[in-house]
């Protein structure tokens, strides 16, 4: 305990939208680790609802308050990531078995790739075991409430998202 007390966490992923699963992960988080950094992937092969930017500036909205919490976007391979932040730990959330064999691979390979790095799986919290970004995009694209599973101000911006592609302006 007292190595991860000195250490800080990076919490990659997509975050494409953010929701409160990820945001109990980082709060649990912050309880052990004295600075987490939410590392947002600039995936050009994924077909994002939210730019990296848009995404990186919701996080930092949700965490303008909180001085132990960094949002940076990052591209490339996470391990490059972690030696420009001069970090070792990553932290995974794992929702449920089916996450486990995928999640273990990644954190061979990370290791493998860097041998110092490390990564600490935390479970999800209960009422968020079945909560995954695309099922709430699929949610409100379908015009579903999704209050209650993502941030206010992400809800916003999902609703404005989808309200314009259902209905683009004419000209």
């Amino acid at each position: 305990m007292q190595a991860a007390a000195r250490s800080v966490a990076v919490y990659p992923g997509s975050f494409d939208p953010i929701h409160n699963g990820h945001l109990a992960v980082i709060s649990r988080a912050i309880a052990i680790f004295p600075k987490i950094v939410v590392g947002i992937l600039e995936n050009t092969g994924k077909d994002a609802l939210f730019s990296a930017a848009e995404r990186v500036e919701m996080m930092r909205d949700i965490y303008r308050e909180e001085p132990r919490v960094e949002v940076r976007s990052f591209t490339g391979l996470l391990v490059s990531f972690l030696r420009e932040l001069d970090a070792r730990v990553v932290l995974r959330g794992m929702r449920a078995v089916s996450d486990f064999e995928y999640e273990f691979q990644m954190a061979l390979m990370n290791r493998r790739l860097h041998p110092d790095a490390e990564t600490v799986f935390l479970t999800a919290e209960e009422e968020y075991t079945y909560l995954s970004s695309r099922l709430v995009k699929e949610v409100a694209a379908l015009g579903g409430d999704v209050a209650g599973l993502v941030p206010d101000q992400v809800r916003t911006r999902l609703e404005q998202r989808y309200r314009r592609l259902t209905h683009p302006p004419t000209r």
